[in-house]
């Protein structure tokens, strides 16, 4: 029998606000806001929503994420994706259809140079015009409201 790498899966009817680590693969079904730090892959489903600084070695992206995310290996921006933030990646694959508003840095040495999270960044949720959620990440200040 193969070994199989661990999985957590973060239910639909989940929602989590704060920090969030792990060392293999995460599924995002349900709703996250904060911090993500993690060694393996996040997977984030076409009915998640994650609100958050990402820091990973993939990304899969099929929901929706608002917050800058980078990642040491790959993202993927499914079809379905609706990303708002900034990407830093080795590389980047993009489905027609998906939506992103942000600024990539993308290439064999992108990450290199990207600092690794800072343990007091807070996210920031602000109304932009037509009544999207706008995320900032901000080191160093408190989460303002």
């Amino acid at each position: 029998m193969a070994d199989h790498p661990q999985q957590t899966v973060i239910g639909p009817d989940t929602h989590i606000k704060g920090d969030m680590t792990f060392e293999n693969t995460a599924r995002l079904l349900g709703s996250f806001e904060g911090r993500n730090a993690a060694k393996g892959e996040l997977q984030i489903a076409d009915s998640a929503v994650c609100r958050a600084a990402v820091e990973a070695g993939k990304v899969s992206i099929d929901g929706q994420v608002e917050g800058n995310v980078t990642a040491r290996d790959r993202v993927e921006l499914s079809a379905k994706a609706r990303m708002k933030g900034d990407l830093i990646t080795t590389k980047l694959v993009v489905m027609e259809g998906a939506t992103f508003t942000g600024h990539v840095t993308v290439g064999p040495d992108a990450t290199k140079n990207a600092k690794p999270m800072d343990l007091d960044i807070r996210t920031e949720v602000k109304p932009m015009g037509g009544g999207a959620p706008k995320v900032e990440v901000k080191p160093g200040e408190p989460l303002k409201r």
